[in-house]
């Protein structure tokens, strides 16, 4: 079934959004906790890894999602 240009359009518009509004929030979170601690706001090389494999994980699920159907 092929989808139209409009409703491609939406989909990323809505994906995208998801994204951004996503990253602020996280973004957010992780400026109150370093306020909270009163510390400079830092992330170890693993903890970068981490969250990297993380996202990717999320990814995944999201691609297998369009599989299914």
């Amino acid at each position: 079934m092929s989808q139209s240009e409009s409703s491609k359009s939406k989909i990323l518009f809505v994906g995208g959004l998801l994204g951004l509004l996503s990253g602020l929030l996280a973004a957010y979170l992780l400026l109150q906790r370093s306020e909270q601690n009163e510390k400079n706001l830092s992330i170890s090389p693993g903890d970068g890894v981490k969250v990297g494999l993380g996202i990717l994980g999320v990814l995944k699920l999201i691609s297998d999602l369009g599989e299914r159907s």
